[in-house]
């Protein structure tokens, strides 16, 4: 594909700009479950891609951007929270979709490459950290209305309580290897929901 830009205004959006960045992050997508993140180089993703590699390195400009937006499509793309009305049931929904998504023979690969890029790369750790700062952010909400509807202690930090559902089971996922099912994900909603009521977030 050719590299030229078009001429000014003759990009719409959502037209060959947008098309461009699909298809690389999905070749770069492809290539962290398949290959990890020691294989994302640029050249071979402008190729699978079928862009430009000039448009690639204009774009990107090192493998480490190119996972840092890939995690910041992800999170764009991220399904809303849950609604139930009930803080269990809640953070039961929460818990349910990380383990979904960490079992999810793509979703889970997918997620194993970024961690480890970010472990070596600096501008991939600081998406990592935007995207699980956009995923909190979204979930944080069911507390929040919780502490409105008395169901939890005033005080109650909404962010703290939505990671420490979602900690044990990246914890298994990269470090015990436990299984992660319904019952883990069970386990983790129960936990951080009695934390919550105890008081262990407040303040």
């Amino acid at each position: 594909m050719a590299d030229d830009v078009p001429p000014r205004g003759a990009v719409r959006p959502g037209g060959r700009t947008a098309r461009v960045r699909e298809s690389v992050l999905r070749a770069a997508a492809d290539t962290l479950v398949e290959k990890g993140f020691d294989a994302l180089d640029l050249a071979e993703i402008a190729r699978v891609a079928e862009v430009g590699k000039t448009t690639v390195y204009r774009r990107w400009g090192s493998p480490g951007a190119l996972a840092a937006d890939l995690l910041d499509d992800m999170a764009a793309q991220s399904l809303p929270r849950s609604r139930t009305g009930n803080v269990r049931d809640d953070l039961r929904e929460n818990a349910r979709l990380v383990v979904r998504t960490l079992t999810d023979p793509r979703q889970g690969r997918l997620f194993k490459a970024l961690i480890a890029a970010s472990l070596c790369d600096e501008q991939a750790a600081m998406a990592l950290r935007r995207f699980y700062a956009v995923r909190i952010d979204e979930w944080a909400g069911c507390v929040a209305d919780a502490v409105e509807r008395g169901e939890l202690p005033p005080g109650t930090d909404p962010r703290r309580v939505i990671a420490g559902v979602s900690a044990p089971l990246y914890y298994a996922l990269l470090n015990t290897g436990e299984l992660l099912d319904e019952a883990a994900a069970e386990r983790a909603a129960e936990t951080a929901l009695a934390a919550a009521r105890a008081g262990v977030w407040v303040g």
